[in-house]
């Protein structure tokens, strides 16, 4: 099998996992090239995320490098058992950035989230013409069919809140974010009409940090922070002008999962988030 071109971040993340026990065991390469009877460049490969990995295999690495961790090893083979085409976000490979598929998938996969917005609405809370005034106004103009992808893309990745048992999702959201007319006074009304509707689900926290709180957090670019099946897999995505990154390295989770305890303590009640949101779309 020839070496994927493209990798997917929850593929990378696989064979990040698996180098990270082979180091933790002390184990080189080489060593397990020999376990498997391949070639020690296919070890790199399957490191990498550019080739793929039987459920077999993994289970055999991981007892070579002695780890217990059974939920873990579990959660791996699922992993490697998924292919292209089985989720919704494949329908948008070729129409779309690789990393707007990576952001659904990592969604879809996560037991929980938490994020912060300073400036907009989490996407997949955002409104059919929220989201399209936002990248109406992207430079260079998009093409009207890359447009329409985005949206539908933004639209459905809603659906996780629709299962039977949806992730259970915190939203930090700054008074900025719901001030903004993107669109116009009539979108953003309809925008903050549908964030009330969405945080009266149970799975649903949205917690507005008012102009008057008096501390700066350190989270003005949009981060995410999702709690995969196991702790070894949670991941924090953020995005920038450049494009979005993922990070796993437990330091930098560590300084995310604090920096959205502090703006969760910053931040209005649930309750009292509802209120504001609702005077404000009031306003307009």
């Amino acid at each position: 099998m020839p070496p994927r071109d493209n990798p997917t971040a929850r593929q990378q993340r696989l064979g990040t996992e698996l180098r990270r026990l082979r180091e933790l065991a002390g184990r080189t390469a080489r060593e397990a090239a020999g376990l498997l009877s391949i070639d020690q460049a296919k070890i790199s490969h399957m490191e990498a995320g550019r080739i793929g990995v039987s459920a077999d295999r993994i289970r055999r690495m991981c007892t070579f490098y002695q780890c217990d961790n059974m939920p873990l090893v579990d959660t791996l083979c699922e992993i490697a058992l998924e292919h292209r085409g089985q989720f919704w976000f494949d329908e948008f490979r070729g129409k779309l950035d690789p990393n707007w598929l990576n952001v659904a998938e990592l969604e879809f996969h996560a037991k929980a989230m938490r994020s912060s917005q300073s400036f907009t609405f989490p996407g997949p809370f955002q409104t059919e013409n929220y989201a399209r005034a936002l990248f109406g106004g992207v430079m260079p103009k998009l093409p009207a069919d890359e447009i329409e992808a985005r949206v539908e893309h933004r639209l459905r990745r809603f659906s996780i809140f629709e299962r039977e048992t949806p992730p259970q999702y915190t939203a930090i959201i700054h008074e900025a974010a719901l001030r903004m007319r993107f669109g116009g006074r009539t979108v953003v009304r309809e925008q903050l009409q549908h964030l009330i509707k969405v945080s009266e689900r149970p799975s649903i926290e949205i917690r507005v940090i008012p102009f008057t709180s008096e501390d700066f957090i350190e989270v003005t670019q949009p981060v995410l922070y999702a709690y995969g099946p196991v702790p070894e897999l949670d991941t924090v995505q953020i995005d920038s002008a450049s494009g979005g990154r993922f990070l796993d390295a437990e330091a930098e989770l560590k300084k995310y999962r604090t920096l959205l305890d502090i703006a969760e303590k910053a931040a209005l009640t649930p309750d009292e988030s509802r209120q504001i949101i609702h005077h404000i779309a009031r306003e307009l």
